[in-house]
């Protein structure tokens, strides 16, 4: 059985306690990493940002009906002006000349029919062009409010690593002063259970939670001082101090 001075047995409880501080640090670090409301706000934030691009694509889609309908008023308007020209110089035939005029009756119905098709097409960019504001505004703010999130936790993050860097040292410290032997053990057992050590405080395996049975705490008994003996349960060194029993 491996041995080892009871008083560096208590010790290893200071060592313990520094690793499962370092065990705590990383459950925060995991938790504070896997920040729920940044992962729904980024879930919004992309449904948003898709339904900003199907609004942008829409204004797009407009503005070239737009343009389009501005071209077709201005060839018409092209045309009234071609033909008020000679009408105005009367040159021609009277027959030509009542061929301009009628044609210029259906080229000014034309051009206000496409004025009417302009004007609707203008009207549906302008709701559009503030649907569109509306949603980039809401996008923003979705945006900054991430962005605000992710500096929290960027920070809270920034803490924790900070109180890791601090626990190491002092673990490191620790553990330099152990005899190679003993922290071999403990760092083995540590390893493969979880937990390197704890206290056995009146029949209680703190490693364990469980009271330990007749028949192992007898065992206990008929070990010696400086024995090392480990939990039944938990497999980690149990620590015994003067109250253990």
């Amino acid at each position: 059985m491996a041995k080892a001075p009871a008083s560096e047995q208590l010790r290893l409880l200071d060592l313990q306690a520094l690793d499962s501080k370092l065990t705590q640090l990383d459950r925060r670090a995991a938790a504070v990493s896997a920040n729920a409301d940044i992962v729904a706000l980024k879930d919004k934030l992309a449904a948003a940002d898709s339904g900003l691009m199907a609004i942008n694509t829409e204004v797009s889609d407009t503005e070239l009906q737009l343009k389009r309908a501005e071209n077709d008023v201005e060839m018409v308007q092209g045309r009234i002006d071609r033909d008020q020209k000679r009408l105005d110089s009367g040159s021609g035939s009277a027959k030509d000349l009542s061929a301009l005029q009628s044609e210029l009756v259906s080229l000014n119905k034309r051009r206000s029919d496409l004025e009417d098709v302009e004007l609707e097409v203008m009207e549906r960019l302008e709701a559009l062009r503030g649907r569109q504001a509306e949603h980039q505004q809401s996008n923003d703010a979705l945006a900054q409010e991430l962005v605000a999130l992710e500096k929290t936790r960027d920070d809270q993050l920034a803490e924790i690593a900070a109180e890791r860097l601090e626990t190491e040292a002092a673990r490191a410290e620790l553990a330099a002063t152990f005899a190679p032997p003993l922290l071999a053990i403990y760092d083995k057992t540590r390893a493969h259970r979880g937990i390197g050590a704890a206290r056995l405080f009146h029949g209680k395996s703190e490693g364990s939670g469980m009271q330990l049975s007749p028949g192992d705490l007898n065992e206990i008994r008929g070990a010696a001082e400086d024995d090392i003996v480990f939990c039944p349960d938990s497999g980690c060194i149990l620590v015994r101090s003067a109250e253990w029993a």
